[in-house]
């Protein structure tokens, strides 16, 4: 069990950490799968983590609005189940900084590995 200066350390870092790796996946899973609606990629994150990195409908809405205003995605809205929903879709610009970020990504693994057979 965790002390409470140790549990608030952890909460900040994983915070920290999780800030930026919500912005790729949330990138890559609109590049892969096209447009969706927020809760959609809220439940597609939820799968392919297994539960363990979903963040909370305010946080992901902040991260969207967040991603839209630097022009890496855009938004339309449409009509599903009888109600309006807004869709987001990836941008061309959006594109290009996630293959940037893929390398980035690889480098951390990278270290990682090598962290790991030390």
């Amino acid at each position: 069990m965790l002390g409470k200066s140790e549990e608030k350390a952890l909460k900040k870092l994983r915070k920290e950490l999780r800030s930026g790796l919500y912005s790729f996946l949330v990138l890559s899973i609109l590049e892969r799968e096209g447009e969706l609606h927020g809760y959609a990629i809220r439940k597609r994150l939820e799968e392919l983590s297994g539960g363990k990195l979903v963040p909370s409908e305010g946080a992901l809405y902040d991260l969207l609005k967040s991603l839209k205003k630097l022009g890496l995605l855009q938004d339309s809205w449409a009509e599903a189940g009888g109600r309006p929903r807004k869709y987001y879709s990836i941008t061309e610009m959006g594109r290009s900084v996630l293959a940037q970020l893929r390398e980035e990504i690889r480098v951390i693994e990278s270290v990682l590995e090598k962290l790991e057979g030390l």
